[in-house]
């Protein structure tokens, strides 16, 4: 066995080539990894730069003004930035549960291993269809199905303003449940991953000292895999802000704003497919506004989840 010294001696030793490569795959790997950040901070500014007309002419207003109006140059984005948030939050607080709960179910070995798998494959294919076909699925299936049931949360609890309007096709809602059955895979996998690189011994540990099954999940497994699961969570966060063809297909694309996610809606991005096309002038600039915003609230989000990653590592270590 080589002692320490004799392995840094050895390493000192290698040939001029062997070093010249290393060299060189550490200044590539820097250099890729320094393009990431060129790249969106370009695209950053170049959206910046195209919206600063919208800017100088509406100002903050833009944010909380919910008018669009091409004919008289009137723009604002409140809606669309209601309706992201709005479905992006709710997807989400769906989403949780029903990821991480089915992570736990197929690493926990709660179902026999055919099963287990069969449902994996499952997950895998779900994220494998593509939005467009999720929202043909959204418009023609799963809206006239659930408008029934919609128009019972308005019937009963139309006093909330969140069910304050009827379900008549299209709207909030079933754009948040698509986004539900889309965050499912993101979530899913990466709380499976997390859990599976849980140390085996502190589950046995767990077992040693009389602890269930499911106190062992829940004090035990989830704690120590929770940096990596809010990691994904975070991420499907970022992906149901940005998520433009199902829910353009499916939320209404309504400028009216209300409350109500029964009622028509917009999003950010669905706003700028349908918008962008046939813009000009003003309008265009208008766009990229609402665009920079999005790209504003998602650095944000991906800030917060780098920064609460790591305060949960350092808490759970």
């Amino acid at each position: 066995m080589k002692t320490k010294e004799e392995k840094i001696f050895s390493l000192k030793q290698r040939p001029n080539s062997e070093k010249w490569i290393d060299l060189s795959f550490r200044n590539f790997t820097i250099t890729m990894a320094s393009m990431v950040g060129v790249i969106l901070i370009s695209i950053l500014v170049v959206v910046f730069i195209e919206s600063k007309d919208a800017i100088k002419e509406f100002g903050l207003d833009f944010l909380v003004t919910a008018d669009w109006d091409p004919i008289n140059n009137k723009y604002g984005a409140f809606t669309a930035i209601y309706g992201t948030t709005i479905t992006s939050l709710a997807s989400l607080a769906l989403s949780i549960p029903l990821g991480v709960g089915t992570a736990v179910l197929l690493t926990e070995d709660i179902l026999p291993k055919q099963l287990n798998e069969l449902i994996g494959i499952m997950i895998e294919l779900l994220a494998a269809i593509p939005s467009v076909v999720l929202g043909l699925w959204a418009v023609f299936v799963m809206e006239p199905f659930l408008r029934p049931f919609l128009n019972l949360l308005h019937q009963y609890f139309g006093w909330i303003p969140l069910f304050g309007s009827e379900a008549s096709g299209p709207g909030i809602a079933p754009a948040i449940l698509i986004l539900t059955v889309m965050l499912l895979p993101i979530i899913t996998s990466i709380s499976r991953d997390s859990i599976e690189q849980v140390p085996s011994k502190l589950r046995e540990a767990a077992y040693g000292i009389g602890a269930s099954r499911w106190c062992s999940i829940f004090n035990i497994i989830l704690p120590a895999a929770i940096s990596g699961i809010t990691g994904g969570i975070l991420l499907a966060l970022g992906r149901a802000m940005g998520e433009t063809m199902a829910v353009t297909m499916i939320i209404g694309n309504s400028n009216n704003f209300s409350f109500s996610i029964l009622s028509p809606g917009y999003t950010i991005s669905s706003l700028l497919a349908n918008q962008f096309g046939e813009a000009d002038g003003i309008q265009v600039s208008s766009l990229m506004y609402a665009a920079f915003i999005l790209m504003v609230m998602t650095l944000i989000i991906n800030i917060i989840a780098q920064w609460l990653v790591k305060k949960l590592s350092l808490k759970y270590q």
